[in-house]
C-alpha cells in the first residue's frame, strides 16, 4: 500500500476517534457536560491525538528501519563469492538488485542469481509494506480504544491535549533549528576543507575565475583560478538592475492599488499582477533569451553600441519583471494594514491624499516595505535559470551591464552538474560560494531588522 494511503488511513481514524471521544464524553456526563473537567471537543482530541500520534510516529520509524533490514537480510542471502566482492562493487551490486526488483534499468546483465536476488528482495519488501500497514492500524485502533476508555468527567483533557500539542511544536520548532543548523555546518565543513586548499584572501579578492582545474600536474590550467570578485561582480550587477525595474514599479503599483484604485479595479489588477508570480522561471529565460536580450542587441546597435548576444540587462531586465509581484502584493497588504485613524487624522489637518500618502501611511508601513524589498532581493539573488538563459556563463569582471556576465548562484549549480569528486577544490568552491551567500543574505537580514525597529518604535 502507498504510504500516502496508509496516512490518510490513519488520519480518517484519527477524525472518527475525535467523533466518538466527543459521544463518550456526553455519554459519561449523563447529558450535563458541565460535570465534565473540560469540554467535549477536548475529549475528542484526546482520542484523536492517541489514535494518530502512536501511528505516524512508528510508519515513520519503520520506514526508516525497513529498508536497511531488508538490505542487510539481502546481503546475507547473497553468494558466498558475492559477498567476497569489494565494499563498491558490493554496492553497485546491492543497486542493481535494487534496480531490478523496482523494475528500472540494470548495469549488468541479468543473470539467475541476479533475478533471484530481486525476487528475494521484492518479496521482502512487499511483506515488510504488509506488515506496516497493519501494525499501523492496528496501534492506531487500540490507541483509540485505550483514550475512549480513559474518558471519564475527571479526566483532565484539556491539559493533557494542550500539552501535547506544546510538545509537538517544540519538536517542530527543534527540527526546523536543527536544520538551519544543520545546513550552516555542512556549508562550513566543506568550505574549510575548500580553504585548505586556496586561501581565503585570493578567494574573495581575486579578479580570476576559473576553477578547471586538471587531472595532471603537467596540464595546462592545472591549478586553477579561484577569485570570486566576478562573481560578486555580476550578481550585484543584475540584482542590482532588477531592484531598479522592480522597485519603482511595484511601489507605485502598490500605492495605487491601495489608495488610489477603485474596489473593482484594485479587484482587476492585483490578481494580474501575482500571476507574474506563478509563471515558471525557465518561461522569464526564454522570453529573455529570445525577445528581451535581441531587442537590446539591436537597439545598441542601431545606437553604434557594442552589446554581447548575453547581457547583464537582459537577465536584469526580466527578473526584474518576475519580483514585482513581491514588491507590489507585499507593500500593498502592508499599506492596507495602516489604521484608518492615521489617515483620518491627516485629513483632518487639511494634508492632502498625495501629502498622507509621503508622510503618514508610507512612514508607517515603511517596516514591512523594507520586507517585501528583502524578500524580492533574496529571490533576485537566488535566481539561477534567467541569468543561465540571458546572461550567460562567462565570469567576467566588467561594470558594463551590456556585457555577459553570471552570479554566484548559477556556478554554484555549474561547478556541482555531473559526476564530481568532493575532494577536489574544483567542487568544494560551490561550497565556499555557497557560505558567502549565506553570510551576504544574513546581512541583509540584520539590515532589514534594524530599520524595521528603528520605524516600529516611532509608530507603536
Amino acid at each position: 500500500m502507498n504510504s500516502f494511503i496508509l496516512i490518510a488511513i490513519l488520519l480518517t481514524l484519527a477524525s472518527f476517534g475525535y467523533m466518538f471521544g466527543q459521544r463518550r464524553a456526553r455519554s459519561v456526563s449523563g447529558g450535563h457536560p458541565s460535570t465534565l473537567h473540560s469540554r467535549p471537543p477536548y475529549y475528542g482530541l484526546y482520542v484523536a491525538l492517541w489514535c494518530g500520534i502512536p501511528s505516524l510516529v512508528l510508519m515513520a520509524l519503520w520506514l526508516i528501519i525497513e529498508p536497511r533490514v531488508a538490505e542487510w537480510m539481502l546481503v546475507n542471502s547473497l553468494p558466498a563469492d558475492a559477498k567476497a566482492l569489494s565494499p563498491e562493487r558490493l554496492s553497485l551490486l546491492i543497486n542493481d538488485v535494487k534496480n531490478l526488483a523496482s523494475g528500472n534499468i540494470v548495469s549488468r546483465e541479468v543473470d539467475t542469481a541476479l533475478q533471484s536476488a530481486a525476487d528475494g528482495y521484492a518479496t521482502v519488501r512487499q511483506v515488510g509494506n504488509a506488515a506496516m500497514v497493519v501494525v499501523a492500524i492496528a496501534v492506531a485502533l487500540a490507541g483509540l480504544a485505550f483514550a475512549r476508555k480513559r474518558i471519564a468527567p475527571t479526566l483532565r483533557a484539556r491539559n493533557l491535549v494542550e500539552r501535547t500539542v506544546s510538545i509537538l511544536m517544540i519538536i517542530a520548532s527543534t527540527i526546523a533549528i536543527l536544520t538551519t543548523v544543520g545546513i550552516v555546518l555542512s556549508l562550513l565543513f566543506e568550505a574549510m576543507r575548500f580553504f585548505a586548499r586556496v586561501p581565503f584572501t585570493e578567494f574573495l579578492f581575486g579578479l580570476e575565475w576559473s576553477p578547471q582545474t586538471a587531472l595532471r600536474a603537467d596540464q595546462v590550467g592545472a591549478s586553477g583560478a579561484f577569485g570570486a570578485i566576478p562573481l560578486f561582480a555580476g550578481t550585484l550587477m543584475i540584482t542590482f538592475i532588477a531592484m531598479c525595474v522592480a522597485v519603482p514599479i511595484g511601489l507605485f503599483s502598490a500605492i495605487y492599488m491601495s489608495e488610489y484604485a477603485p474596489p473593482r479595479m484594485r479587484a482587476i489588477v492585483k490578481p494580474m499582477l501575482e500571476i507574474l508570480a506563478g509563471v515558471p522561471t525557465v518561461v522569464y529565460g526564454f522570453f529573455a533569451a529570445l525577445t528581451v536580450a535581441p531587442f537590446i542587441r539591436r537597439t545598441g546597435e542601431s545606437l553604434g553600441l557594442s552589446v554581447s548576444s548575453e547581457s547583464a540587462l537582459a537577465a536584469g531586465m526580466v527578473m526584474g519583471i518576475m519580483i514585482i509581484p513581491f514588491v507590489s502584493s507585499l507593500s500593498d497588504d502592508v499599506m492596507n494594514a495602516v489604521p484608518r485613524a492615521l489617515r483620518d487624522g491627516a485629513y483632518a489637518l487639511g494634508a492632502t491624499k498625495s501629502e498622507t500618502i509621503k508622510q503618514v501611511i508610507f512612514p508607517a508601513a515603511l517596516p514591512g516595505i523594507v520586507g517585501s524589498l528583502l524578500l524580492a532581493m533574496s529571490r533576485a539573488i537566488g535566481e539561477t535559470m534567467i541569468v543561465v538563459m540571458a546572461a550567460g556563463l562567462a565570469a567576467n569582471l566588467t561594470a558594463d551591464p551590456l556585457e555577459a556576465v553570471t552570479t554566484v548562484t548559477v556556478q554554484i549549480v555549474t561547478l556541482l552538474v555531473g559526476d564530481q569528486e568532493f575532494d577536489s577544490a574544483k567542487t568544494l568552491a560551490a561550497f565556499a560560494l555557497g557560505l558567502v551567500l549565506f553570510a551576504v543574505t544574513l546581512t541583509l537580514n540584520v539590515i532589514a531588522l534594524n530599520v524595521v525597529r528603528r520605524y516600529r518604535e516611532k509608530y507603536d
